[in-house]
């Protein structure tokens, strides 16, 4: 008969969150959630002085089409408050931020969070369709790909993966506009001749989302395509795989309900952390295609340069980057027991 484990021994082989009473979970998440805020007030202050070390002079950019006078400059100026030391800007612009204000645009002469808030939703239908239909082909060619490990279909698709990772995103939406020649719509979001109805607005917003869409997707679906074989491959000569098969499973079932769900955990990761590629690669896309979202607002108020503008958009994307990390790391460490361990 074996032997009852020691009162000592039962605490060291127990959960150590168990043996905590949950306080390293606690601990482990407000350490994340501190790292993340100091992350995005990183972002803030790197955001506001590098935007600045941008070429151009917004004042002169919004007076270049009428004549203006030094006076007028001066007051110009002292409106838009960039007449002020560097730090005092940032102190009312860090204030501001506190209160929901990001600004006023220099162009425009609007607040910046609204401008953003109308372009937002045009970026979010890109990078989650993108995301979506990427992670969804990525994994599905990884794992198809390393169960036939060797095979001219793994040989041919790491071949394209590694061939798309490598295209520059505005190089390849320009190469799909030449190739489809005007069969689909190149530029903006909606067509002036679109029908009424919310089903004819909606396909003629898919007509125009497929070749943005399509851009993104070849680049982005390859990363998730060579983590998901990799990790697949490392599970492939597993006990676990081989005492199921010996139990006379077929294949199938093999890799479905043991090896899939083990290899996911990198993937799953990388989602996550990988958006913020995305989203940096939206935005030259944007620019390519004339998609009316906040990658086209970046692109667009770089030519003042209208620094609020700038600035805001940075730390939205950025700020969604760090939120998308941070919950990959509490989920990874859901997902996977031994990080809780660790």
């Amino acid at each position: 008969m074996s032997q009852a484990l020691a009162p000592d021994q039962a605490s060291v082989l127990a959960d150590p969150d168990e043996r905590r009473g949950g306080t390293g979970t606690l601990r482990f998440v407000l350490t994340k959630i501190a790292e993340a805020v100091a992350s995005v007030f990183l972002v803030i202050v790197l955001g506001f002085f590098l935007f600045r070390l941008l070429p151009g002079d917004p004042v002169a950019f919004m007076a270049r089409e009428r004549p203006t006078d030094p006076g007028q400059i001066a007051e110009l100026r002292e409106r838009l408050g960039i007449d002020k030391p560097v730090l005092a800007q940032f102190g009312n612009y860090f204030a501001g931020l506190f209160q929901g204000d990001f600004g006023e645009s220099y162009i425009e002469r609007r607040p910046v969070l609204d401008m953003i808030g109308e372009r937002l939703w045009p970026t979010v239908l890109l990078v989650g369709s993108a995301t979506v239909l990427a992670v969804a082909l990525g994994m599905w060619l990884g794992i198809r790909a390393a169960w036939k490990r060797d095979s001219f279909f793994d040989r041919a698709q790491t071949g394209i993966a590694l061939t798309l990772w490598s295209v520059p995103q505005f190089w390849l939406g320009l190469l799909l506009l030449v190739a489809t020649n005007g069969v689909f719509p190149s530029r903006g979001m909606h067509s002036p001749d679109a029908g009424p109805g919310f089903f004819a607005q909606s396909v003629d917003v898919l007509h125009h989302l497929i070749l943005p869409c399509l851009t993104l997707l070849a680049v982005f679906y390859a990363q998730y395509m060579l983590v998901m074989r990799s990790s697949l491959l490392g599970e492939m000569n597993a006990d676990y795989l081989t005492t199921a098969r010996a139990k006379g499973l077929r294949d199938d079932l093999v890799r479905r309900r043991h090896a899939v769900p083990n290899a996911l955990l990198p993937t799953v990761t990388l989602i996550f952390m990988q958006f913020g590629m995305v989203v940096a690669g939206a935005v030259t896309v944007e620019a390519v295609f004339s998609w009316p979202g906040l990658g086209q607002l970046t692109y667009d108020a770089l030519h003042g340069p209208d620094l609020p503008v700038l600035q805001g958009v940075f730390i939205v994307l950025a700020s969604a980057v760090v939120l998308m990390n941070l919950f990959a790391e509490l989920l990874y460490r859901v997902l996977d027991p031994r990080v809780r361990t660790a």
